[in-house]
């Protein structure tokens, strides 16, 4: 996506999980710990920094919902900053250009410290983990020391995907809030309202995206236009970089990585159409290539199989057919 999730101000993730959200602290109710589950991309990260701005004090929008804030307000402009004193963000660290494969023991210890000062600046502090899956054994324990010992004006944002996969014992001590996907037509609705594509191609794009209006909106991009590029070359290139399948398939993990596979043998099923129906020498391989690439992402998803090793087979399959055209 263009933006991340501290910088959106416009997306409105869930009305039920936000007025749930606003009634609890209205009634002075407000849970210390908040597990905000649901599939990757369906707005679980913007819900946090929404309520995360409101609880350090931003101005109120109500045009932009009911944690709206105004995106001129101090507060507002310092977590986009990532300098607000009262807002701790863990997620996997960049280290040399590579991300972590996990949030450490080491970052995790820095909530009981980070709790155990005063606010400074507003009435709460406040910590986002994004994602809580992503915490190794150490850091969930850690973590949960934290959990059995509630911080007084402390509120703790855990964003899962899976929360199954939690200790049994963190999730026994959050207050749940499920973020469900979007129906496909608002997903194409946002994907119009946010960029300037026509309505079949939003449909289509929010298709690929099944309910998450992140993938969708990523999809919608510059980059969907460069996968039309990649596509293009594919099919009219002699031969194919190596370097470049395999950094292209690393992108394919989780939810927004299913909707890139997608959109990728999307863009290059189409390019293999044109192919096919420009006639000459081995047109039947080209159609019978067509279809099998048309067919391959929803063979993928029913038996689960590695996106990768399914680009690789593609790209085989492709270099086949572009040799027996010769």
């Amino acid at each position: 996506m263009s933006d991340h999730p501290r910088d959106r101000f416009d997306l409105k993730p869930s009305l039920e999980a936000e007025t749930a959200f606003v009634d609890a602290q209205d009634r002075g109710r407000l849970h210390h710990a908040w597990l905000l589950c649901g599939p990757e991309g369906v707005g679980k990260a913007t819900f946090a920094y929404r309520a995360a701005r409101r609880l350090l004090g931003a101005a109120p929008d109500p045009t932009r919902g009911p944690l709206g804030a105004r995106p001129d307000d101090a507060v507002s402009q310092l977590v986009s900053a990532r300098s607000h004193p009262d807002l701790l963000v863990l997620e996997r660290l960049v280290e040399g250009g590579k991300t972590k494969k996990s949030i450490s023991v080491e970052q995790a210890r820095d909530l009981p410290e980070f709790f155990s000062k005063s606010p400074s600046q507003a009435t709460h502090r406040v910590a986002i983990i994004d994602t809580a899956d992503d915490l190794n054994i150490n850091a969930a324990n850690a973590l949960l020391k934290v959990l059995e010992e509630p911080p007084e004006r402390g509120v703790l944002f855990l964003i899962s995907h899976a929360p199954g996969r939690l200790l049994p014992t963190i999730r026994s001590r959050c207050r749940r809030l499920a973020f469900p996907p979007w129906p496909q037509a608002e997903v194409a609705a946002l994907v119009r309202r946010m960029t300037d594509l026509p309505e079949d191609e939003a449909e289509r794009i929010a298709g690929m995206a099944r309910g998450s209006p992140g993938a969708a909106l990523d999809l919608a991009s510059a980059a969907s236009l460069e996968t039309e590029r990649l596509a293009r070359d594919w099919v009219e290139a002699p031969a194919i970089d190596r370097a470049e399948q395999l950094a292209i398939a690393d992108g394919f993990r989780g939810a927004e990585g299913q909707a890139r596979f997608e959109a990728l043998l999307d863009r290059l099923a189409a390019a293999v159409k044109v192919r096919a129906l420009t006639g000459g020498a081995g047109g039947e391989a080209w159609a019978g290539l067509w279809s099998r690439l048309t067919d391959l992402p929803e063979r993928a998803a029913a038996i689960n199989l590695d996106r990768g090793d399914l680009l690789a087979s593609a790209l085989a399959d492709l270099a086949r057919v572009k040799a027996m055209s010769r």
